[in-house]
């Protein structure tokens, strides 16, 4: 009887492995640094561990939970493709990651993993960009500071994405920037 339930323990524990395994840290040192080289559009990151979000943190633990540096990276790639002209490529390099909202832990135990989304915690990112046309000349380049001080006037209410702050920024560089390109280019 007591190796029936020693057998159990131990196939209930191997059961449960990979959904503690699930979960990710964006500080891991053994994730990549890039998204996978695919299209004109070229992502890459600093040390997360580094990021405002992470290391201004009162819950250090829950910043660093989950793949948002990775999402959002994705997320720059997927949108900036899309206003690129024909030819056109684009090297980007988050360096700082300051997500929308933030951690009160003194509302207590039972909140303390919940991001409070408030006017004084606007989301921002740094990021080092160069853009070049087909032949491989540079057009433009820099760095930006992208900061949504209003962040919380647009909000969608049943828009439930938890990067939904962060990619609107991206959006708006996006569409503003290189389809500022786009038109200054076109005769």
């Amino acid at each position: 009887m007591q190796r029936t339930h020693l057998a159990l323990i131990a196939v209930l524990a191997l059961a449960s492995a990979p959904a503690l395994a699930a979960v990710r840290n964006v500080t891991d040192p053994n994730l990549p640094r890039a998204l996978p080289s695919d299209g004109p559009v070229s992502v890459s990151w600093t040390d997360p561990a580094q990021f405002s979000d992470i290391r201004n943190s009162t819950n250090r633990w829950e910043a660093q939970r989950g793949n948002w540096v990775y999402d959002l990276a994705a997320y720059m790639r997927k949108e900036a493709t899309k206003d690129l002209q024909p030819g056109q490529t684009l090297d980007v390099r988050f360096t700082d990651m300051d997500r929308a909202g933030e951690y009160e832990p003194w509302h207590g135990p039972s909140a303390d993993h919940i991001r409070i989304m408030k006017d004084i915690y606007p989301p921002r990112m740094t990021f080092d960009y160069t853009l070049r046309d087909a032949d491989g000349r540079v057009v433009d380049e820099g760095q930006r500071k992208l900061t949504d001080m209003s962040y919380l006037m647009g909000a969608r209410p049943m828009d439930s994405d938890p990067l939904r702050f962060e990619k609107r920024m991206i959006d708006d560089w996006t569409h503003r920037e290189l389809n500022k390109r786009a038109l200054s280019s076109n005769p």
